[in-house]
């Protein structure tokens, strides 16, 4: 039997190319991905599940298989408050996580941020370094988490993210900052799958910015 996967985040830039990259994979059986809206094409080992993310627990019999990846995440201009950043963020991802556990999956993969820290001044670092911690504690056999630095996401329209890229590039050309290079969205699905799938360990697994830059290969 091949693996079976299933994905909250998979509508997003880097979610996409995971769930594409999952379904390329012969040895992936199955990857269901949990969304509001359909949004793939159809394909024989996909199963796209629409749910209402505020009574996720109502889907469980769908949050089940060998491995979970959590890319899920939005951003304050298009949540419309920190409140409604962090139930995105932070509480949908927990109640994800929380069902997988209870349903016997035994790999937990989160796409978080770079510094992430419950106790970060700063909003955005203290929500993403909260939701670790409380993954944390539910014990997962194996638990990754990718820390990455700026993603380079194709026809983005955050405005900040686009001119952050420029400068890093303009800064990796000049010799600088090589370690937090941007990575592309295709890049960060082949690292979240490489630590999930490729070289998975039992336990807890964090990997910074350098570390997923130099590709996941331990």
């Amino acid at each position: 039997m091949g693996i079976k996967a299933v994905v909250i985040g998979g509508s997003g830039a880097t979610g996409k190319e995971l769930v594409q990259q999952l379904l390329d994979r012969p040895d992936v059986e199955q990857v269901k991905v949990l969304l509001r809206r359909p949004y793939f094409k159809p394909h024989t080992k996909l199963d796209e599940v629409i749910v209402d993310f505020n009574m996720l627990a109502q889907y469980s019999e769908h949050i089940e298989g060998d491995i979970a990846f959590s890319t899920l995440g939005t951003t304050i201009k298009d949540a419309g408050s920190q409140e409604a950043q962090w139930k995105v963020d932070h509480d949908y991802p927990l109640a994800f996580a929380e069902i997988a556990k209870q349903n016997g999956i035994q790999t937990f993969v989160l796409l978080s941020s770079m510094q992430a820290d419950p106790k970060a001044r700063l909003f955005y670092p203290r929500m993403k370094g909260t939701l670790e911690h409380a993954i944390q504690k539910l014990n997962f056999p194996s638990y990754i988490i990718l820390r990455p630095g700026i993603i380079d996401r194709p026809n983005t329209d955050r405005t900040g993210e686009k001119l952050a890229v420029r400068i890093i590039k303009l800064l990796n050309k000049m010799g600088l900052l090589h370690k937090f290079r941007a990575i592309t969205t295709v890049d960060l699905a082949n690292a979240l799958i490489a630590a999930g799938i490729d070289f998975q360990k039992a336990g807890e697994q964090l990997y910074e910015s350098p570390e997923i830059l130099a590709g996941i290969k331990r």
